[in-house]
């Protein structure tokens, strides 16, 4: 169980409070624990860090709808920035938003230089039923961005070195000393000297790499899977983006997805419907034989206990549901049409109407004739 604060609890707020209401109480929170204001106060720069959470979950419509359902669970182990996920950069970048660009967007301290992370490479892989139920192994070629050999550095003349400027806002507070990302060297703390001539400012160039990617069972159309450092490389030997692979299903011949259940469209006969018979359907991996009862009805419905798709955690296994469909053959020979007009006539063959079923049908019939 995680033993993280309820964020409604951490912004002092009402679990029905607005956009301004929860704007507002992460505003008096980071002015009372700012940085600037505790210098070397561990314990407040931890309660920075806890608003600041808290808010980036709160102010977002969606990852508040998410963590009012699921609570902490809900937020893939924490999320946010107490999580580790993001550092005290990604807290001032809010700032903008809250503050009206008051404080800027760097964080307090001596400066110093950050490492760069690469962008993300995005690519759709296309799968079968089959392969989504089984899980498999891909290997794809990707053209993706990494360091030059030979590429020289000195030291960016804008910050010295420090990857951050340091300037003076005048707030409500009084002065404050802020410190933002350098304009020139994007917090690198340098710049590039030297680069070959198929490397690009950064000191990147673009070169294929075969991955391979681990496909799950029970993925689906649409999502997406992050494969960790496979992507654009940082410049100056930073931290490289992902991998995003976006799932799309190859459409099966014949069987239907809705989820994890799988449906099947099955056609019989008229005969075997009356009389009764055993069919054989397709399955993901195979084939199965189900028995028909006598008497069976068109729109019927036949459920296969665990011949669907796994679902994706492991927790469980869809179903096959087979459609029964009565087929009606357009052409009949003289002697089938003999036949099936000595059956018309029988009651047996007649539908089972109620007294006002029958009603209806005796109107409509008098209206043709």
């Amino acid at each position: 169980m995680s033993n993280k604060r309820d964020y409604y609890e951490v912004l002092g707020i009402s679990r029905n409070a607005n956009e301004s209401e929860i704007k507002k109480a992460y505003r008096k929170l980071a002015l009372q624990y700012h940085p600037d204001k505790n210098p070397d106060d561990a314990q407040a720069e931890e309660k920075f860090k806890e608003a600041a959470e808290a808010y980036e979950i709160l102010s977002d419509a969606s990852k508040k709808a998410r963590y009012d359902q699921y609570g902490h669970a809900g937020m893939n182990g924490g999320g946010g920035f107490g999580g580790g996920g993001m550092n005290m950069d990604d807290i001032f970048s809010q700032f903008g938003d809250v503050f009206g660009g008051g404080f800027g967007g760097g964080r307090r301290g001596g400066g110093g230089q950050r490492t760069i992370k690469g962008s993300n490479l995005r690519v759709k892989m296309k799968l079968t039923l089959e392969e989504i139920a089984e899980g498999v192994k891909k290997k794809i070629k990707v053209n993706k961005l990494v360091n030059a050999e030979g590429v020289t550095s000195k030291s960016c003349s804008t910050c010295n070195g420090q990857g951050r400027v340091t300037r003076m806002a005048q707030t409500f507070l009084g002065n404050m000393q802020t410190q933002t990302t350098c304009p020139t060297c994007q917090g690198a703390g340098k710049v590039i000297d030297y680069k070959p001539s198929d490397a690009d400012a950064n000191g990147l160039k673009r070169q294929e790499e075969v991955i391979e990617i681990d496909i799950p069972a029970g993925v689906e159309e649409g999502m997406q899977l992050s494969v960790t450092g496979k992507g654009n490389a940082g410049p100056f030997n930073g931290i490289p983006g992902d991998l995003i692979v976006v799932v799309e299903e190859i459409q099966h011949d014949t069987l239907r997805r809705e989820g994890d259940n799988i449906h099947f469209d099955a056609y019989i006969n008229f005969a075997d419907a009356v009389l009764g018979e055993s069919i054989e359907i397709p399955t993901i991996n195979g084939k199965a034989k189900i028995k028909v009862e006598p008497g069976t009805q068109s729109g019927k419905m036949l459920r296969l206990k665990g011949k669907g798709l796994p679902q994706l955690q492991g927790y469980g296994t869809g179903d096959l549901f087979v459609h029964i469909n009565i087929w009606t053959p357009s052409k009949i020979s003289k002697e089938e049409k003999e036949l099936l007009e000595k059956l018309q006539k029988s009651d047996n063959f007649q539908p089972k109407l109620d007294g006002s079923e029958k009603g209806f049908f005796q109107k409509v019939k008098d209206m043709f004739q």
